[in-house]
């Protein structure tokens, strides 16, 4: 997939992937297969294109480690107690020992057609200055 990404000057950014396979909408979503490959795969591939300097995908099951094995990415268990994907990153940076000035984008394992621009865009925005702790890109109702 060839994504063209603004050349932006950014502070260094993170990107952690909270990956759950115990959906209880569709279970097993982030492994399902989507165009040859796992859905996370592709959420994956859409953050390492967006100029992050690290990726990390944080799984709640074994399955998910060993899927991300085996198209590359770094992935590491975290507690399956977790009642969020927040919760989760935040056991990742804590792990990691990541200082409270770590940028981190909070990209959700599920969605394979995010854009890297639009993940760069939000970094850009929350190390622009503006005094957010964390932020959400919308676009508002047609």
């Amino acid at each position: 997939m060839a994504v063209d990404v603004p050349d932006f000057h950014v502070t260094p950014f993170k990107v952690v992937i909270p990956a759950r396979l115990g959906s209880t909408r569709l279970p097993r979503k982030v492994l399902r297969p989507l165009a040859g490959k796992p859905l996370l795969q592709w959420v994956w591939e859409a953050a390492r294109a967006s100029a992050a300097q690290q990726v990390i995908v944080a799984a709640d099951d074994t399955q998910v480690l060993e899927a991300c094995a085996a198209f590359g990415a770094d992935a590491r268990l975290t507690a399956s107690t977790h009642q969020s994907g927040t919760d989760r990153i935040n056991e990742i940076a804590q792990a990691a020992g990541w200082s409270d000035d770590t940028l981190l984008v909070n990209l959700q394992g599920d969605e394979p057609l995010m854009p890297p621009s639009l993940i760069l865009q939000v970094a850009e925005l929350l190390a622009g200055g503006l005094g957010a702790d964390n932020a959400t890109q919308c676009q508002p109702q047609q």
